[in-house]
């Protein structure tokens, strides 16, 4: 009898041990690491930009070392296999920051992103939640140390400052101007002075006044992380954008006293305060944002002007389309806490009523020149809240090409 118990119970016991075993190893299943499903690389002038993308957020530690310097990002429980292998092969040769980046499993639990650097660079690092058809993305922003100087862009073309005027080639000005004879006095021989009255007098002075350049910024809308709107053949904005942008600059450079500044020039994301702010740091007389979007029916047609509003939109779909072009920010991505230093003084300050002013009387212009080429899906310049427009003192318009 006593056996019998003695089996009973070790049949019970395991019986126990197997529910628990169940319980802790079948019904709850085991964490996963996360998969990274895309990487991208979008390498710039201005900085360079690495994009990790996954169904959930990724947790991560990011920090520098010197002699070399290089950018080490720590991923916490991330899959080491997969999309994330092929980030190594997505660095281009002519990348202006990063020369290699090496991948391994560093130890259990952590994949270390090891960034060997071509010059010294001011990292960020940015988690951002899904929108627009993305998943979690993790971006590592690597900025150079001191940033780039938008003014010598325009150092690349400098016999622009001395272009054509009637009458009056470039060469001889130039030649005027690098010369430094002095003019000799002849006097005809009939009337040839005597000594005592000789008079000496001071060369006279050159007299050149170089023509005032007019310098346009063209802003391609979109690019990089935020493609922008997507047509029927899978063509995106922001490639159409730096099309038009690319040759309305080269138009533009070969007038007179002209000259054009891209706000990107290449296929990467810009944030909408910093187009603003390069137009300005160029002294911009003007500034043209370019954009080809869509709209919420499909049979909407032709070009369009914007130009900023301080009283709101001028109809529903200008409204639309500013809130529109306004979450650029939200799907390139941009560190949100940086505050607009134009937002909290821009529409109170006098000198935006009068850009506000200039910009709608430009957009006429622009609107009927571009009613002779297409059809016009508004007779009117609309008016709205675009961000991209808020530089308070040059004259700015968002076209709408078609």
């Amino acid at each position: 009898m006593l056996r019998l118990l003695r089996k009973i119970t070790a049949a019970v016991t395991h019986f126990v041990l197997a529910l628990v075993f169940l319980f802790f190893f079948v019904a709850i299943p085991a964490v996963a690491d996360t998969e990274i499903s895309a990487v991208r690389v979008w390498p710039a002038s201005d900085y360079t930009r690495i994009t990790l993308e996954s169904k959930s957020p990724i947790k991560n530690n990011m920090f520098v070392m010197d002699d070399p310097q290089r950018v080490v990002l720590d991923l916490e429980a991330v899959n080491f296999r997969g999309a994330l292998q092929e980030l190594v092969a997505k660095v281009e040769v002519n990348d202006p920051y990063i020369k290699s980046i090496r991948i391994a499993q560093f130890k259990p639990g952590i994949v270390r992103l090891v960034l060997d650097l071509k010059t010294t660079v001011k990292p960020q690092v940015l988690n951002l939640n899904p929108i627009a058809g993305y998943n979690y993305r993790l971006v590592l922003d690597i900025y150079p140390e001191t940033p780039l100087d938008p003014l010598l862009a325009l150092i690349e073309n400098p016999e622009k400052l001395l272009d054509d005027r009637p009458g009056e080639p470039a060469t001889e000005n130039i030649a005027l101007l690098n010369s430094t004879a002095t003019p000799v006095a002849t006097t005809p021989p009939a009337q040839k002075p005597k000594p005592a009255d000789v008079v000496v007098e001071k060369p006279a002075r050159l007299k050149f006044d170089p023509p005032r350049i007019i310098t346009i910024t063209i802003d391609p809308g979109h690019g990089g992380e935020d493609p922008g709107a997507k047509g029927r053949k899978g063509t995106y904005e922001k490639n159409v954008t730096l099309a038009i942008a690319k040759k309305l600059k080269a138009r533009i450079d070969k007038e007179p006293n002209m000259r054009a500044v891209l706000t990107r020039d290449g296929d990467y994301f810009v944030p909408l305060q910093t187009r603003v702010t390069k137009a300005r740091a160029v002294h911009a007389d003007l500034f043209l944002s370019i954009h080809a979007d869509a709209f919420v029916k499909p049979h909407a047609r032709g070009s369009s002007v914007y130009a900023l509003s301080d009283s709101g939109a001028t109809s529903v779909a200008a409204r639309w389309l500013a809130k529109r072009e306004n979450e650029a920010d939200l799907i390139g991505g941009v560190n949100l806490d940086v505050p607009d230093i134009y937002l909290k003084k821009t529409l109170l300050d006098l000198s935006q009523t009068a850009s506000i002013t200039d910009s709608l009387k430009l957009g006429r212009v622009v609107l009927d020149e571009l009613g002779e080429l297409n059809t016009l899906h508004r007779e009117e310049v609309e008016q709205a809240g675009f961000a991209v427009l808020k530089a308070p003192d040059i004259p700015s318009i968002l076209i709408e090409t078609a």
